[in-house]
C-alpha cells in the first residue's frame, strides 16, 4: 500500500517550479498525494496537479526561453502593480482549461490573502483559475485581483507555506515544500545584491533581449516611466524582492515550526529570481534532487 500524502506548496514566484520535480520525485518513490495545497506559485502548480494536467503545464513552461517570458510580462501604469497578469493567465487558459476546485481530482485549496479583513482567504471551490489569479498577486508587483469588496494579494504575506490548510485523512503523512530556504546562498548572490542596491550596477540600455533578468528589465520599464533619474530608483525591485525574501523566511519558518511537517523540503532561495521562469529545466531537476535527499533521510528515519 501507497503512502498516503498530504501536500502544501510554498510561495516563491519562479522558484515555485521546482513543485513539479518535488511531486515528480514523490510519485516516483511510491508515494500517493492523496490532498493538496498552496499559495501564489504553490496554488498554481497545487491545481494543476490536482486537475491532472501538470505534464501540460510542464511540458509548456520548459519551452521558454527569456523572451517568451518578458512577452507574457503586460506592463501597466496601475498604482497597485507593475504587472496586471492577465496575458499569461489567458494563454495558460488556452493550454488547460479552467475547472471548478470541486471538480478536481483530489482536494484541492488555494490560499490568498484579504487586505481589507487582514485575513487569509482559503478557497476550496469556484473557478481554479480566480483562485490562483487571487493567490499570486504579488503586492507591488502583481496588480492586486479585486472582486465585490475583497481585495486580494499573494497568499504568501501572511502564509508561505500553507501547511495548515491541506485536508489530512487517515494514514498520511504532511509533506511541505518551502521555497525560501536561505542556508545555501552564496558569496556571489550577496555582492550581486550589494552592486544592485548601492548603484554600482546599471540596468542595460539596449533591447529588452539583452537585459540580464527579469527584475532589470522592470528596472528599466520604471526608469522609462520616471524621466528623473537618481540612484534611489536604482535597485528599486531588488530591495523590494530582498526586503519581502527575509519577511517570508522568517514566517516560513515559523509556520514549519508550529505545524512540524514530516517532510519538509527546502529549495534555496536563491535558485531563481522572481520571474526566472525561462530556467523551468533546471528549477525542475532543483525539486527532484532536493526532494530525493529529504525522502531518503526520512525513510532511514522510519527506518530506526
Amino acid at each position: 500500500m501507497k503512502q498516503k500524502v498530504a501536500l502544501a506548496l510554498g510561495s516563491g514566484g519562479a522558484r515555485g517550479l521546482a513543485h513539479i520535480g518535488v511531486i515528480e520525485e514523490l510519485e516516483n518513490q511510491g508515494f500517493e498525494i492523496t490532498s493538496i495545497s498552496g499559495c501564489s506559485m504553490g496554488a498554481l502548480i497545487a491545481g494543476f496537479y490536482a486537475m491532472n494536467k501538470l505534464n501540460v503545464y510542464a511540458d509548456w513552461i520548459c519551452t521558454l526561453k527569456k523572451k517568451d517570458v518578458y512577452s507574457l510580462m503586460d506592463i501597466t501604469l496601475s498604482q497597485s502593480g507593475l504587472l496586471k497578469g492577465d496575458r499569461v493567465f489567458n494563454k495558460m487558459k488556452e493550454l488547460i482549461p479552467d475547472m471548478l476546485i470541486e471538480e478536481m481530482q483530489i482536494p484541492y485549496s488555494a490560499v490568498a490573502t484579504d487586505v481589507i479583513s487582514r485575513k487569509e482567504e482559503v478557497f476550496i471551490s469556484g473557478s481554479f483559475y480566480t483562485a490562483a489569479r487571487a493567490s499570486i498577486a504579488i503586492p507591488a508587483i502583481i496588480t492586486p485581483y479585486s472582486t465585490g469588496d475583497r481585495i486580494y494579494v499573494d497568499g504568501g504575506v501572511l502564509d508561505p507555506v500553507p501547511v495548515g490548510h491541506v485536508k489530512r485523512t487517515d494514514g498520511d503523512i504532511l509533506v511541505a515544500v518551502n521555497l525560501y530556504d536561505d542556508k545555501q546562498n552564496t558569496a556571489e548572490h550577496e555582492d550581486e545584491n550589494r552592486k544592485v542596491l548601492s548603484g554600482e550596477k546599471k540596468v542595460s540600455e539596449h533591447r529588452w533581449i539583452n537585459v540580464n533578468s527579469s527584475i532589470e528589465y522592470l528596472q528599466q520599464k520604471i526608469q522609462e516611466l520616471i524621466p528623473k533619474s537618481d540612484n534611489q530608483n536604482q535597485g528599486y525591485l531588488t530591495l523590494l524582492q530582498l526586503t519581502s525574501s527575509m519577511m517570508l523566511t522568517r514566517i516560513s519558518n515559523l509556520v514549519l515550526e508550529l505545524n512540524k511537517p514530516d517532510i519538509v523540503i527546502n529549495i534555496p532561495a536563491n535558485s531563481a529570481k522572481t520571474f526566472e521562469f525561462h530556467k523551468a529545466s533546471k528549477l525542475i531537476k532543483t525539486g527532484r534532487e532536493v526532494a530525493n535527499r529529504q525522502i531518503r533521510e526520512f525513510l532511514f528515519q522510519q527506518k530506526k
